[in-house]
């Protein structure tokens, strides 16, 4: 919680502190790299920063936090601190890396706002500062100890499958042999790559095979580049270059889009493209557990034939005895599915229903809007974003 002299200054200076967050962390990064270039190189997403979608997620977050902490003063928003500490986690984030961005974030508000920074107003930014940090240190130690690891771990590839011209999974087990933790299904893993000027670059992707074994699986889709945005540097390496035999990288499983207690609840599980990974695990893991409430399954895609996982979608959908399948395709529908993009139009969602979306954020913010017209509550919608989480940004 704000101190009250802290909260007004807060509130008195968030429309100029929002109005410059922009070139705030613009700033922030140009120092922060500058300063640990090695931190560009083998931790943070070199195309995100090249696309400036990194510095939209840290505004996003920092204005969310601020804004929550003087309009609900008695709560954390622990749906975001929850998102950012997972991926923290699967990045093997350290509590002592908080101090170094404080300091260049901080000189980074000082060189935009200038003299508007009194020692009262740098106060009352760093309480904001350290109320979030120290939450998430908190949270990340939490998850380090019930993973039983801060670090990744080498697995060997021993199985490489090609889903569409633009997705492969690769089946991947513990190079040293050791034992395999569970996961929840919904959970991602960090996977490291040397790419071949020597950065280390880590992506996260979901787990898309059922919680079993000590065999895991991750389905990566190529990401090809345009003028504004480099192709994805490690899904085309690991496209070209990965095969089996080959070691990677892996952090523990992370990650909050999970089914928790389900037990009785109407579930609707939406996803649109690459979006399939985690549902996938999630109807595996339904049809084990014996769910028999209703379950809607909601997909759309360019086509069958871009449809990854598309077997055991439908495959694991029909094991459930309450189920109900739509999928959506922009061309070659066959008859049963749909034409065009996802319309919740005429879809059935029964009251009570827990949401769970994942695909692109415009996707994601459309079906959202459909099913709080339907009746389902905000807090019952749960969603996953790859890359950075630009939901607070763009709101």
């Amino acid at each position: 919680m704000l101190s009250e002299p802290s909260a007004a200054t807060v509130r008195a200076t968030l429309p100029a502190v929002g109005a410059a967050i922009g070139e705030i962390t613009e700033r922030f990064y140009a120092r922060l790299f500058a300063a640990h270039p090695e931190l560009l190189r083998d931790l943070f997403n070199r195309g995100n920063q090249a696309a400036g979608t990194q510095r939209q997620a840290l505004a996003g977050s920092i204005a969310a936090f601020a804004a929550h902490l003087l309009d609900h003063p008695d709560r954390r928003p622990d749906a975001l601190l929850g998102r950012i500490a997972h991926k923290h986690a699967s990045l093997g984030v350290a509590p002592e890396q908080y101090a170094v961005v404080h300091d260049h974030l901080f000189a980074a508000i000082v060189e935009v706002l200038g003299e508007a920074v009194t020692p009262e107003v740098a106060a009352a930014w760093d309480e904001v500062y350290w109320l979030m940090a120290n939450a998430l240190i908190a949270v990340e130690k939490r998850l380090y100890e019930e993973s039983g690891s801060t670090g990744p771990r080498p697995w060997e590839v021993v199985g490489r499958v090609t889903e569409t011209a633009d997705v492969v999974t690769f089946r991947v087990r513990p190079a040293d042999g050791g034992p395999v933790r569970d996961f929840r299904a919904g959970q991602y893993v960090s996977v490291g790559v040397t790419l071949p000027d020597g950065a280390r670059q880590i992506r996260q992707y979901s787990l898309s095979g059922a919680p079993a074994g000590p065999v895991r699986q991750f389905s990566v889709k190529r990401v090809p580049g345009d003028a504004a945005t480099p192709d994805g540097e490690v899904s085309n390496h690991l496209h070209a270059r990965v095969r089996e035999g080959d070691v990677l990288e892996l952090s523990e499983p992370y990650g909050d889009l999970v089914l928790g207690d389900t037990a009785g609840r109407p579930l609707l599980l939406a996803s649109a493209g690459i979006g399939v990974t985690p549902m996938v695990p999630m109807l595996a893991a339904l049809a084990a557990d014996g769910h028999r409430a209703p379950v809607t399954v909601v997909h759309g895609d360019r086509s069958p034939a871009d449809h990854a996982l598309r077997a055991d979608h439908t495959a694991y959908a029909g094991k459930l005895p309450d189920a109900a399948v739509h999928f959506f395709y922009e061309r070659d529908a066959a008859p049963g599915t749909r034409t065009g993009l996802v319309d919740l139009t005429g879809i059935e969602v029964a009251p009570g229903t827990r949401a769970y979306l994942c695909g692109p954020l415009p996707f994601m913010r459309a079906i959202r809007t459909q099913l709080i017209e339907k009746g389902v509550s905000p807090a019952d919608i749960h969603y996953e974003v790859f890359g950075p989480d630009l939901w607070q940004a763009a709101a």
